[in-house]
């Protein structure tokens, strides 16, 4: 747990945007393990609402999902000031030097190929949230 500026105990809440059921459980899984929040939604509509409704703290996007793309998200998240503070990990299964180059223009903060080391995944999550620690 994370103390804020008041001195609160908070947990850090990561909100889920993945449209395939395994990953999403896998996804989950491994982000109780590290003691995070977490809500799962599977499609990209209504992704931009709920991040400026839950303010969380991390964002796992994926690129492929129904309705609107994970890109669109991202980029429209970037372009809302006020969501400054909200990081933004991309995942696909497409993880050529090329994807990874656009998420990151967009303004992600992180990429992560699919499938993906849990490893990996618990590393980048470190290397966001607080510099290393959760």
């Amino acid at each position: 747990m994370n103390h804020d500026a008041a001195g609160r105990d908070r947990k850090r809440r990561v909100l889920i945007v993945e449209d395939e059921d395994n990953i999403a459980i896998a996804l989950d899984y491994l982000l109780g393990r590290e003691g995070l929040e977490r809500v799962r939604i599977a499609t990209g509509l209504g992704a931009v609402k709920r991040i400026r409704d839950d303010r969380p703290d991390l964002v796992l996007l994926d690129v492929m999902l129904p309705e609107v793309s994970g890109y669109e998200i991202c980029q429209e998240v970037r372009a809302d000031h006020s969501l400054s503070a909200v990081r933004i990990v991309m995942m696909t299964a497409r993880g050529s030097a090329l994807e990874r180059r656009k998420a990151l223009a967009l303004g992600a903060d992180g990429f992560i190929a699919k499938p993906f080391e849990l490893k990996e995944l618990r590393d980048e999550l470190h290397r966001l949230l607080d510099g290393g620690g959760l």
